[in-house]
């Protein structure tokens, strides 16, 4: 087992007035040639987004897409004719594809939103766009990991599926608890980032907002030392 700690001091920021960003890898005015991505983990953006504000509509390509809201909620409009509103406990997924144009607009005009935005490199390139949202009950299924997004091949009806060998699990947790990671396919990485809370991992104290990177392993053992909000990404490590 391999592992390494990535402390939320050491991500890149941005201050755009009406956005808030802190960029885990390199992304727009941020460029770290030491942090491009964790195997097909290609951007993990924490923003807020002030008060009626948010991006405009813009194009992506060739790219999985997915969004977490932590607080508030995004309107969602694309190319292909969808319009929705995603909040706290909903997944919103987008495969980009051969190409797609999109907005995600702050749906209050009085309260700021704070979301969570992954790209997942795909496993197969062009694929006709499509758009997914899923809400889950956490605290129904409290002080486990709830899968949000798995391979399309290995989703049982539940999650939201992407075209990659990926899974992420969304948790809520109280304090005290311990946690068992089996890593689903031989080889992938995981990346966990921690949302809320403390945790003790292989001897190590990961704080909030801190991320921890484990390759080489088949299983990981997490502990709550606080109650904890847990987001994790398990992903290929090689094209």
């Amino acid at each position: 087992m391999k592992t390494r700690l990535f402390p939320k001091s050491e991500r890149g920021t941005a201050n755009h007035g009406w956005l808030q960003a802190n960029f885990s890898f390199s992304f727009g005015p941020y460029h770290n040639p030491g942090m491009t991505q964790f195997g097909m983990l290609r951007v993990l953006n924490d923003d807020t987004i002030a008060a009626g504000m948010g991006f405009g509509t813009h194009p992506h390509d060739n790219m999985e897409i997915i969004t977490i809201p932590l607080e508030g909620g995004l309107t969602h409009r694309d190319s292909m004719g969808n319009e929705a509103t995603v909040r706290f406990g909903e997944v919103q997924i987008m495969s980009a594809g051969t190409g797609v144009q999109h907005s995600e607009l702050n749906a209050s005009q009085s309260e700021q939103a704070k979301t969570l935005q992954l790209w997942i490199f795909p496993d197969m390139e062009n694929v006709t766009p499509r758009y997914g949202q899923k809400g889950f009950n956490l605290d129904d299924k409290r002080n486990s990991l709830v899968n949000i997004v798995s391979p399309e091949d290995k989703n049982d009806g539940n999650a939201l599926w992407i075209h990659q060998q990926a899974f992420l699990h969304l948790g809520v947790f109280d304090a005290a608890q311990h946690i068992q990671y089996d890593v689903k396919i031989p080889g992938n990485g995981l990346y966990l980032f921690l949302i809320e809370g403390q945790l003790e991992i292989n001897g190590q104290t990961v704080n909030e907002r801190d991320a921890f990177g484990v390759i080489e392993f088949d299983s990981l053992a997490i502990e709550t030392k606080t109650p904890a909000k847990i987001l994790t990404i398990e992903v290929p490590m090689k094209f």
